[in-house]
């Protein structure tokens, strides 16, 4: 294991730290450009607030492989007139995932009806703001101010933007040869979000498969990155210097992705999803609550490593794993949530998704753990080794 997390996981420092350096300089220069060309006069009621926040594995400290894949929240000024209105309990989303709708006050004043018009659906005979269209939006406002923006950094990389229908857009970063040591090609998620305070924002449900049938374009889904940042720090502050929690998700992710390699479709699809790396923080963070956090020094890596898995796996069996922030009540009281997570109702992450699915992902959980040392040699082989998918 400690081979594998050194040759085939681990970050170089230096590397890393240069990589987020370069995406926080050239998202800060196109966050700025299209701030400034939203707020020119026009008929659009929507705006970006200037800022981005930075979320995502490779800001927690727990990325593997390679930084070539970054998650940025682009915060949005959240319009007059809407209001948060959660609705996990309605059926109208997907199955395990929290969901809110913003939804428009009685009557709308003259000067927002561009926003009703152009921006809002009607569900349950109320308007409400729309995510997809919202999405749509934001992906021709970054590529009109992709231009101006790809010309003051043309010295220092290479950068184009794409999207899918119903994803956040991609930018693509490719550093000039000669301005940054690290020449890694880089795709940065930009992620429209709306703030609802307190470091709390939404963003649009991402779509579940080809085979789904999509969300409501009036739900939004809940991000509490930040409280997770706030509770990574404060369990690092807590935990011994040589604490190996964050060691213990990167190893159990790199399992992960080589069990994959030599799994079919649709189980490979279905694994990848069952285990998402929200899927074992998520388990990690319920895990460490649990015990004394001076056993997670780095001497009892072997032991706390298949605690994880163990839990996982009881988790899968029982087909629960609640998601660790709206309505937990045994958080330490220095990680303070804002009221509207504390309120919430709990959910639970495993809805979606059938029984024999979880037992099979469970089944097959224990079988990497149990086997491996052959796991590691035989998929670490150059035959297998691939990138992994676009997130």
């Amino acid at each position: 294991l400690e081979s594998f997390y050194a040759r085939q996981l681990r970050l170089s420092p230096h590397v890393l730290g240069h990589s987020k350096a370069h995406v926080g300089r050239v998202v800060a220069e196109l966050v700025r450009a299209a701030k400034a060309q939203g707020l020119q006069p026009g008929p659009l009621a929507l705006s970006l607030r200037g800022d981005f926040v930075r979320i995502g594995s490779a800001y927690e400290q727990h990325k593997v492989r390679s930084p070539d894949c970054f998650d940025i929240l682009v915060p949005l000024r959240l319009p007059p007139h809407l209001e948060a209105e959660p609705r996990c309990a309605d059926g109208l989303g997907p199955r395990g995932t929290f969901i809110c709708g913003l939804r428009a006050r009685a009557s709308w004043p003259r000067r927002q009806r561009p926003l009703a018009d152009g921006f809002c659906v009607e569900l349950q005979g109320r308007s409400h703001l729309s995510s997809g269209l919202v999405l749509r939006w934001f992906q021709g406002h970054l590529q009109r101010c992709l231009g101006a923006v790809r010309y003051r950094l043309q010295e220092r990389c290479r950068i184009s933007l794409s999207a899918c229908p119903g994803r956040p857009p991609m930018l693509h970063i490719l550093p000039c040869s000669d301005y940054v040591c690290c020449h890694i090609s880089m795709a940065v998620r930009l992620i429209p979000a709306i703030p609802l305070g307190d470091a709390l924002y939404l963003t649009a449900l991402p779509p579940e498969g080809p085979q789904s049938p999509p969300a409501p374009e009036a739900l939004w889904g809940i991000n509490a990155s930040r409280q997770e940042q706030r509770l990574l720090s404060w369990l690092k502050e807590q935990a011994p210097a040589s604490s190996c929690h964050l060691k213990c998700l990167q190893i159990l992710k790199g399992l992960r992705d080589l069990r994959a390699q030599g799994l079919e479709e649709p189980f490979c699809s279905q694994w990848r999803r069952v285990l998402s790396s929200y899927m074992l923080k998520t388990a990690l963070f319920s895990l460490l609550l649990q015990g004394p956090l001076d056993a997670w020094d780095e001497q009892f890596l072997v032991e706390r490593l298949e605690d994880l898995v163990l839990y996982l796996r009881d988790c899968l069996r029982k087909q629960v794993l609640m998601h660790f922030f709206l309505g937990n009540t045994s958080l330490p009281d220095a990680v303070a949530l804002p009221r509207f997570l504390k309120e919430a109702t709990p959910v639970n992450l495993l809805d979606a998704f059938d029984g024999p699915t979880l037992d099979l992902v469970a089944f097959q959980l224990i079988n990497t753990w149990f086997q491996a040392p052959v796991v590691i040699r035989m998929y670490s082989s150059p035959r297998y080794l691939r990138p992994p998918p676009t997130p």
